[in-house]
């Protein structure tokens, strides 16, 4: 969701070497995205004892703008410390004094309202001098991915032109995002009867057990996409060629929207607002519950209704109002322009400025 923002910065500084700073989960759902030139880890919590060694190699870059897309005093006393000359983020979690350039969080009657957080991001776009960005995900794919996840499916004996469904049942945030195994192999069969789909099932390593539990509940062929576990950039490639994804609100649904392709997103514990794209082909499955949207990992009432009421008619209605018109056309690159501002209070504008 950061996407239409790293790109909007990229297009205002299209000469800028920019550096991303992120986890090492991360790097490979970006490794190619031509927004950034390099891209540096920022090291797990059991690796702490490595951030001094971190703020060295940043230091010895010299960068210009450091902009903070965490909410974090750590990522702010980082840069700070790096010797970024400005830093530009959100004004919270007593981070106020290490930022150059303060963003007031956005509150309702001093409260922390849901709200889009592709909206959320533009503001740190809005801060270097670009337009609002928009909320159209963009993500790339490369060539040997595609050509891996192609082989995967040759050796699992699907046709090019076979319609493929999706199901991405997992979710990192807790079990209350999850809906039943038994439910989405109920919908994964009728999907694949009905539109002699191939059924596919992607999961991470910690999610072998309910993406395995719904493929032996299944009477349909289902491919449960973990021996070997592709990472984010396999993934990337495999989203891509979906006619249809089903999924928790999760990652992989952002994964979709950036390649267009339809989504139908199951809607539990968490408030959609903080996610909204006006993203046309997408249908959210969902059911108002008095105890909802509790943004609780997992149900604090024990009974877990806004899932367990959720059925499988209620989900198959949404697919087949999507499978009707499922041609999804892949999203190519955006390539920079050539508009060059000056950096916020800099003096570098079209040179090999840097940005963090």
């Amino acid at each position: 969701m950061a996407t239409p923002t790293f790109f909007a910065i990229r297009n205002r500084y299209p000469s800028a070497i920019i550096t991303a700073l992120t986890m090492p989960l991360l790097q490979s759902l970006i490794h190619d995205e031509p927004w950034q030139n390099e891209i540096l880890t920022w090291p797990p919590k059991k690796h702490w004892p490595k951030l001094p060694a971190l703020i060295r190699q940043l230091r010895r870059r010299k960068f210009d703008l450091a902009i903070l897309f965490q909410n974090s005093f750590r990522s702010a006393l980082i840069a700070g410390l790096a010797g970024c000359k400005q830093r530009i983020g959100y004004d919270r979690d007593g981070r106020g004094f290490l930022l150059t350039h303060k963003i007031p969080v956005p509150k309702t009657a001093g409260q922390i309202k849901p709200h889009p957080i592709c909206d959320y991001y533009a503001q740190l776009a809005i801060a270097t001098g670009c337009d609002h960005p928009g909320d159209q995900l963009t993500l790339t794919t490369n060539p040997n991915d595609d050509e891996t996840i192609n082989q995967r499916l040759r050796d699992l004996n699907i046709p090019t032109d076979q319609p493929k469904i999706i199901i991405s049942p997992g979710a990192s945030f807790g079990a209350s995002k999850l809906w039943v195994p038994e439910r989405f192999a109920q919908l994964a069969d009728r999907l694949a009867t009905e539109h002699n789909a191939a059924t596919l099932i992607t999961c991470a390593p910690s999610e072998d057990t309910i993406a395995n539990d719904i493929a032996r509940k299944m009477t349909t062929p289902a491919h449960v996409i973990n021996n070997p576990h592709i990472n984010l950039s396999q993934l990337k490639s495999i989203v891509r060629q979906a006619n249809l994804l089903v999924c928790t609100d999760s990652g992989t649904r952002h994964i979709g929207k950036a390649f267009n392709i339809p989504i139908v997103t199951i809607f539990g514990p968490t408030h959609q607002e903080w996610t909204d794209t006006n993203y046309a082909r997408e249908r959210k499955a969902s059911i108002p519950v008095d105890c909802g949207p509790c943004q609780q990992k997992t149900c604090p009432e024990g009974h877990h209704k806004c899932m367990t009421d959720l059925t499988v008619d209620m989900v198959h209605v949404q697919c087949e109002d999507l499978l009707s018109n499922c041609n999804a056309t892949p999203r190519g690159r955006r390539e920079p322009t050539n508009v060059a501002p000056p950096l916020v209070g800099g003096e570098n504008a079209g040179t090999d400025s840097k940005a963090e």
